[in-house]
């Protein structure tokens, strides 16, 4: 059985998602969800829990699937401790085949170190606007609804409540109470 999993990171990216749905339809079943690499993706897990034997699952892009090179091989070793395989569409990789276990570690390797040098890339990027002035940072938004935090607690309302009401951490709201 093939089983299909597509992913894209934010909700603005619907026919990214909409398109790797179009390359999976030969899948049985296909699991997808919007959501970031670095979160819990529930439905990836879903997918590796449902893979049995012989089924192999499938995506169109390595990086629709892990986020490191680490996590890439996690995944294969599951998969491949439930005898299951793994198939990237876009690069022609099979890993129920001895030359597609190759590539695929050598094409994850160059994966990591591509987003390695993207981040180093935007960690100058932001270090040199920083210089110039023009990269401020995130403004802090506990700080920025200070007023309404004091008066929630003069009226009796809790840290907790005020922190869920006004869409902040509950230990902004407690530092800022105690500030």
């Amino acid at each position: 059985m093939k089983i299909g999993y597509a992913r894209t990171s934010t909700i603005e990216q619907e026919s990214g998602l909409e398109a790797q749905l179009r390359d999976l339809t030969d899948c049985d079943k296909v699991f997808q969800e919007k959501v970031s690499s670095v979160a819990k993706r529930q439905q990836l897990e879903s997918a590796i829990e449902f893979i049995r034997e012989g089924d192999t699952l499938v995506v169109t892009k390595l990086d629709r699937l892990a986020r490191s090179t680490r996590h890439l091989m996690e995944i294969v070793e599951t998969l491949k401790n439930k005898n299951a395989h793994l198939s990237i569409l876009n690069l022609g990789i099979d890993t129920n085949t001895p030359t597609g276990k190759l590539m695929l570690t050598m094409l994850g390797g160059v994966a990591e170190f591509e987003r390695s040098i993207m981040l180093e890339r935007q960690r100058e990027g932001i270090a040199k606007a920083k210089g110039l002035g023009k990269y401020k940072g995130r403004q802090p938004t506990a700080k920025r609804k200070l007023d309404q935090i004091m008066a929630l607690n003069k009226e009796g309302m809790g840290a907790t409540k005020i922190a869920k009401e006004l869409g902040v951490s509950r230990s902004s709201v407690y530092r800022l109470l105690a500030g």
